[in-house]
C-alpha cells in the first residue's frame, strides 16, 4: 500500500544522514527508498558503492574538521 502512495504522489524524502555540509542521504518516509546527492547535486539511488563512498567522505570530513578545531 505504501508503494502505491509513492507511485501516485511521489516520494517524501527526509534526511537520514548528513555526510558533509553538501552531501546527505535521504530516506522516503513511506516506502523506505534510499537516495543520496551526487556530484551534481541531484538525487541518485543509494547503491552499496555510493554508500561506501559516502562513508569514506564522512570520515575524511570529520577528521578534517576535528583537526581544524584542535589547531584553533
Amino acid at each position: 500500500m505504501k508503494k502505491v502512495f509513492c507511485n501516485l504522489f511521489g516520494h517524501h524524502y527526509s534526511v537520514s544522514k548528513k555526510v558533509t555540509q553538501h552531501i546527505k542521504e535521504y530516506k522516503c518516509i513511506h516506502c523506505n527508498k534510499q537516495v543520496t546527492t551526487d556530484v551534481s547535486g541531484n538525487l541518485s539511488a543509494l547503491t552499496p558503492e555510493l554508500q561506501d563512498i559516502n562513508n569514506t567522505l564522512e570520515r575524511i570530513y570529520q577528521r578534517r574538521h576535528r583537526d581544524a578545531q584542535q589547531v584553533a
